[in-house]
């Protein structure tokens, strides 16, 4: 397999993302310092989002240099999938202008993670390939294998196109492209909710009589104020969709556990839209920001859509 130097800069500005798969702290700075270094060097805008850890590593690495990075924490960063996608290409379109290329050194948080979070974590790093194709972005994922699941370092290798050792670049015989990543998901059903814990709410075009019986019962399973309304305004964006493009009917099935607010959002049709709600909609659309800007309202969103008809789980913790 041919290699490349990967502090080379492409011809152009486009995409290059890459998994920085690693086992010691040597490691990991052969591949970020000489990165971030000939960043500053060629004008690029810096960002490095990783542990405490790594960021006193690569601090003293980079000496009097890493006065012009920017560092953020993992834990500060990647909050929720959506926000974070939003985060990137905000970051992105503000620097762009002013530098020829964004260069971001971005270690996802996994630790904590529960199955469901996790899965959606993973389908973020492949969305990551569309959201940002054709952008003067260079984004190396660190994951560190002394610590990380085998099966997230084995996903890493399909959701990069790109494979990071040292200064040296490989492509990743492994690599999937985003859309046929996630339809190989789509058919695993989403767990079932808690028995016996579940309200179901039927619905139509009546969306403000849905919004009521979705609020009261909300309040009574102790979601605070602020979250209620994020609860109102996501379930009201994919309940409308439902009634304009799925049957005009549809139900709810709403519940707690420990950690928050589940709700599901059922209804005949089937989207047929691949990576929907992830890529941020053209500014000047009429149409197409229900779901991306549910994505921003919730904590987690899970899709499956088939020919039975579609399912929407929406997640939002209490704090």
């Amino acid at each position: 397999m041919r290699t490349t130097d990967a502090r080379r800069p492409p011809a152009e500005p486009e995409l290059r993302h890459h998994a920085l798969i690693y086992d010691s702290d040597e490691a990991f700075l052969a591949a970020t310092t000489g990165f971030c270094l000939d960043g500053l060097a060629g004008g690029d805008r810096v960002l490095v989002v990783t542990g405490e850890a790594n960021i006193g590593l690569l601090t003293g690495s980079l000496g009097p240099a890493a006065a012009d990075v920017e560092f953020v924490t993992t834990r500060k960063w990647y909050g929720t999938p959506g926000r974070t996608l939003a985060a990137y290409a905000r970051y992105v379109d503000t620097h762009r202008e002013h530098h020829p290329r964004v260069r971001v050194v971005g270690e996802p948080l996994w630790e904590g993670r529960s199955p469901a979070e996790e899965a959606e974590w993973t389908r973020y790093e492949s969305v990551i390939n569309a959201a940002f194709a054709g952008s003067p972005a260079w984004i190396i994922c660190p994951y560190d294998e002394r610590v990380l699941p085998e099966r997230v370092v084995a996903d890493a290798r399909r959701t990069h196109p790109g494979l990071l050792s040292g200064s040296i670049e490989r492509t990743s015989d492994a690599y999937t492209d985003p859309a046929a990543f996630m339809h190989a998901a789509d058919h695993l059903p989403l767990p079932s909710p808690p028995a016996g814990a579940v309200t179901e709410i039927r619905f139509d075009a009546d969306l403000r009589r849905m919004r009521r019986q979705v609020g009261a019962r909300a309040v009574a399973l102790g979601l605070p104020e602020e979250q209620i309304g994020r609860l109102l305004l996501a379930v009201h964006e994919v309940a409308a969709n439902a009634v304009q493009h799925g049957g005009g009917h549809g139900r709810i099935r709403l519940w707690a556990d420990r950690d928050g607010v589940g709700c599901d959002v059922i209804a005949p049709g089937r989207i047929h839209t691949p990576l929907v709600g992830y890529l941020p909609p053209d500014s000047g659309a009429a149409h197409g920001h229900g779901l991306w800007v549910v994505r921003q309202l919730c904590d987690l969103l899970e899709i499956r859509s088939g020919p039975r008809g579609t399912q929407v789980r929406l997640r939002l913790t209490r704090t």
